[in-house]
C-alpha cells in the first residue's frame, strides 16, 4: 500500500503565510498539516508515500526526510498546475501495479484506515454537505458510485468527496488519466481525478463509498484555523505556568516562554516563541515569533515575526471621553 499526497499548490488563500512556507507546513494543532497526515499513515502501518511537490517543494522534501526517516517518500514535480488528474498522473511512475490511497495534502481527517484499506472494492470518502456546489460528488446506484461530478451547479445528492480515495485498480486509473490527456478531457480547464475516475467506473471498475465524518480543511485562514480548534479539543494537554492564565484547550511548545498573560482557549503556540503581556484567543503563533503587549483573536502569526502593541496605565476622572489612536 502506497500514499499519494499532492503539495504542490500555491495556497493563495493562505497569502502572505504561503509565500515563504509551503501550506502544508504551516501550523494547526501544534504542528505543521502535513505531519498530522504522515503520522495517522505510520500509525495504520502505511510507510511508503508519494509527495507530489512544486512551489518550495524542496522545504516539504527536507521536512520529510528530517522528521519522518522511518517514511519511505519519493518525490515528483508538478511543474504546471493543471488539476488533480494531472498531479496524480505525475506520481503514477511510483506506483505501478499496488493499491494505492489518494490523500489531499490540505486536509486533516479522523478516520480508521485500516477499515478502508480492507475493502474489496476501491472506494471514496464521503461527507454529507449543505452546499454540493463547491464540490465533487459521488451518485449512487445500487450501494456503488455510478456518476462522478466536478462542482456540479444543479447537485442531484450531497455526498461530497472529502479528499481521500482508495484505489485498487491503479494501473486501469493510470490507463485513464491518459486517455484523460489523449482526448483532452477537461472540466473547470483543468484534468480532474473526477473524470479518470468515472472512466474507470464505466469500464467496469466497482466503487463503494465510506463515510468521512472527521474532515478538516486548511485551506484558508477561517477553516486552518476552525480545524485547530478541532485539534486541540482532541488532543490538547493540560499544564501550568507561572504568571499565565491557561484556558483549555491550548498548545504550547516545550520551547515557547510565556510571561504575564492569558492564553486560550483554542491557542497554538510554535517552538521558540516568546509571549508576554498579551492576551490571546483561538490564534495559531508559528514558530520564532515574539508577541507582546497584544489582545489577539481569531489571528494566525507567522514564524519570526514580531507583533508589539502599547500598555497604558490611567487615572480617568468622571465625564472625560477618552480615545486612544495608534499612528
Amino acid at each position: 500500500m502506497r500514499a499519494i499526497i499532492p503539495v504542490a499548490g500555491f495556497g493563495t488563500r493562505l497569502k502572505p503565510h504561503t509565500l515563504t512556507h509551503p501550506k502544508v507546513l504551516l501550523n494547526v494543532g501544534g504542528k505543521p498539516i502535513i505531519s498530522h497526515i504522515v503520522e495517522k499513515l505510520l500509525e495504520e502501518k502505511i510507510t511508503e508515500a508519494t509527495f507530489i511537490v512544486g512551489y518550495l517543494g524542496e522545504k516539504v522534501e527536507d521536512f520529510i526526510s528530517e522528521t519522518f526517516p522511518e517514511l519511505k517518500a519519493d518525490y515528483v514535480e508538478q511543474k504546471e498546475l493543471l488539476g488533480l488528474g494531472h498531479a496524480i498522473y505525475q506520481a503514477s511512475r511510483t506506483f505501478n501495479e499496488e493499491e494505492i490511497i489518494i490523500i489531499l495534502g490540505d486536509t486533516v481527517f479522523d478516520v480508521d484506515l485500516n477499515q478502508i484499506t480492507n475493502l474489496e472494492t476501491s472506494s471514496l470518502g464521503v461527507k454529507e454537505v449543505e452546499d454540493p456546489r463547491r464540490f465533487g460528488v459521488a451518485e449512487l446506484k445500487d450501494g456503488f458510485i455510478s456518476r462522478l461530478i466536478e462542482k456540479p451547479q444543479e447537485p442531484t445528492t450531497n455526498l461530497a468527496l472529502v479528499g481521500l480515495y482508495y484505489i485498487k485498480n491503479s494501473t486501469l486509473l493510470t490507463r485513464s488519466l491518459e486517455e484523460l490527456f489523449k482526448k483532452n478531457i477537461k472540466t473547470k480547464d483543468e484534468y480532474q481525478l473526477t473524470d479518470a475516475l468515472q472512466i474507470m467506473i464505466d469500464n467496469g471498475e466497482k466503487f463503494s463509498t465510506f463515510p468521512v465524518e472527521g474532515w478538516y480543511d486548511c485551506g484558508k485562514p477561517e477553516t486552518l484555523l476552525s480545524t485547530n480548534q478541532f485539534i486541540l479539543a482532541k488532543n490538547g494537554h493540560d499544564f501550568e505556568m507561572d504568571s499565565v492564565v491557561i484556558n483549555q484547550p491550548v498548545y504550547v511548545a516545550p520551547t515557547a516562554k510565556i510571561k504575564n498573560s492569558v492564553i486560550g482557549p483554542y491557542v497554538s503556540i510554535g517552538d521558540n516563541c516568546e509571549v508576554l503581556d498579551s492576551v490571546i484567543k483561538n490564534s495559531i503563533i508559528n514558530k520564532n515569533s515574539k508577541v507582546k503587549r497584544m489582545v489577539l483573536t481569531d489571528s494566525i502569526i507567522g514564524a519570526d515575526a514580531k507583533v508589539k502593541g502599547s500598555r497604558h496605565k490611567m487615572n480617568v476622572g468622571d465625564s472625560l471621553e477618552l480615545e486612544l489612536v495608534n499612528e
